[in-house]
């Protein structure tokens, strides 16, 4: 999570640029059957794959259509944020790092060439800061689509940020180049197949990098290739908020 949260930034996304996603027409729909459908065209030789039977959960009693809207955003977004980790994995790796100073006080960016340890040397305050960045972008998603993708929205569309709220509100995170608007629908969906299909590698690739990282062996086409790290994957800060938290 934390390597993923830091590449967000750092790493370069504009290899993986998410296409638009396509009309309620199109192969992605909010039922299972559509999703039945958009598997074949995303590994015609796997097909539909759902071993744990997620489209038909019936996630807090909403009914498999608003179930399924929900899983399908979860794997673009996690898709594309391990796009970005996995890309600035590499950055990191390869010990690829900005000329500036990372703090106000002069601090240098950590110059080791662990991706992990990049992590761990930040302090913890800089860490607070993309936090609060990736939490202001999750509200603006949930709060200014146009409809929500649990409820017949489009997966994975990011809203356009709005001039009245935020400075330089014509930037659009989610087509800032504008090239999906000219594309046909037909292109924009074969898009998101990519995206989709890309996103899954990515996130096979960047947990392949961690688990290597942490259990030497365990990805054996890694070894030797990234170094053993130490620390606890999983705990984004030094020292945990946690113990500091009161229950009624």
């Amino acid at each position: 999570m934390k390597l993923s949260i830091l590449s967000l930034l750092l790493g370069s996304a504009s290899a993986f640029a998410p296409a638009m996603a396509p009309t309620a027409t199109s192969a992605l729909g909010e039922t299972v059957s559509d999703l039945e459908t958009l598997s074949k065209k995303l590994n015609p030789i796997v097909g539909y794959y759902d071993p744990l039977d997620l489209s038909n959960a019936n996630l807090w009693g909403l009914g498999d259509e608003m179930t399924v809207g929900f899983i399908r955003e979860a794997e673009i977004k996690h898709g594309r944020i391990a796009m970005f980790a996995f890309v600035g994995y590499i950055v990191h790796a390869n010990g690829i790092r900005w000329p500036w100073p990372m703090t106000l006080e002069g601090d240098a960016f950590p110059t080791v060439t662990s991706p992990p340890e990049a992590w761990d040397a930040i302090p913890d305050a800089a860490k607070l800061q993309i936090f609060a960045f990736v939490g202001f972008l999750e509200y603006w998603r949930e709060s200014q689509a146009e409809k929500h993708y649990m409820s017949g929205g489009k997966p994975g569309e990011f809203p356009a940020f709005d001039s009245k709220f935020i400075p330089g509100g014509a930037l659009d995170l989610y087509d800032p180049l504008g090239w999906s608007k000219s594309r046909s629908e037909e292109a924009k969906a074969a898009g998101l197949v990519k995206e989709i299909n890309n996103g899954r590698l990515a996130m096979l690739g960047i947990f392949g990098f961690l688990s290597e990282q942490k259990i030497e062996g365990s990805v054996p086409a890694l070894k030797g290739i990234v170094s053993h790290y130490d620390g606890e994957v999983m705990a984004p800060l030094a020292k945990s908020i946690l113990p500091h938290i009161s229950l009624p």
